[in-house]
């Protein structure tokens, strides 16, 4: 009814957690999807796990694995999968991310009754160990394109956009807040609008983001907004600096943590 949506999947070594990131897609109450799966060259057994997935799955052709030939980090390999996509709307989640089974049909009919063209959800927090936390986050209920120069408020595990509105998107080769950049593309064509439902759940691994020192988050901000964006030094500075307030008042005003 909606279209076809097209789900940009990065995975690097997420052998352990791509398969039932894959199946959170297969168990989707909305069928008309693709799933486009780009691997950043990995050396565990992401290849086989997907690969045995897909010659046991029904939907096996909606299924896309495509590979780097080398370690390119996941701005080439989103890039890649949405030069792939042909869905009329984009949505994004990571290898090792999960859906609730009505995701995709909740969030398409809330951008549809409302004529959004850019939206996000909630999501939970779990453990390496697929645990959920008890911590959820959401956002603001309205982005406009300074509140998302402010800070990056989605979970790229949530979002979606209608590329018809937004246009095809490629980013600057970044290896930290890629899908930030995305956001920040999309922004100048559509304000984003969260649906307040809590329809994925996001894993926090050793690895990620927000483990990462304030003086490596400073860093990765100011390269995103001074090289992917150009900014010249003064804003990018400026800017950063605003994100790192927004990212505090975030926590305090959208985290919920369980007691």
């Amino acid at each position: 009814m909606y279209g076809l949506v097209s789900i940009i999947m990065p995975s690097y070594n997420t052998g352990r957690f791509i398969a039932e990131s894959i199946r959170s897609v297969l168990a989707q109450t909305y069928t008309n999807w693709e799933l486009i799966i780009v691997d950043d060259a990995s050396t565990d057994d992401t290849d086989a796990v997907v690969e045995d997935l897909k010659r046991n799955c029904e939907r096996s052709k909606a299924i896309h694995y495509l590979k780097n030939a080398q370690n390119s980090g996941a701005a080439v390999c989103r890039n890649r999968a949405l030069r792939e996509a042909r869905g009329k709307w984009i949505a994004f989640l990571d290898s090792d991310d999960l859906w609730t089974p009505n995701k995709l049909e909740k969030q398409l009919s809330f951008m549809a009754q409302n004529g959004y063209a850019f939206s996000y959800t909630c999501y939970g927090e779990m453990g390496e160990d697929g645990k959920p936390t008890g911590t959820l986050v959401g956002g603001p209920r309205r982005i406009t394109k300074t509140g998302m120069f402010n800070y990056c408020w989605p979970g790229c595990l949530t979002v979606m956009y209608n590329r018809e509105v937004v246009g095809d998107i490629q980013i600057a080769d970044i290896r930290k807040n890629n899908d930030y950049a995305i956001w920040l593309k999309a922004c100048r064509k559509a304000d984003c609008y969260l649906l307040p439902e809590t329809l994925a759940s996001y894993r926090k691994r050793g690895g990620s983001i927000s483990r990462h020192s304030y003086v490596a988050l400073i860093k990765w901000h100011y390269k995103l907004y001074r090289e992917a964006e150009g900014l010249n030094p003064v804003s990018s500075l400026w800017i950063t600096g605003r994100n790192l307030f927004f990212g505090v008042w975030k926590k305090i005003k959208y985290v919920e943590r369980a007691a």
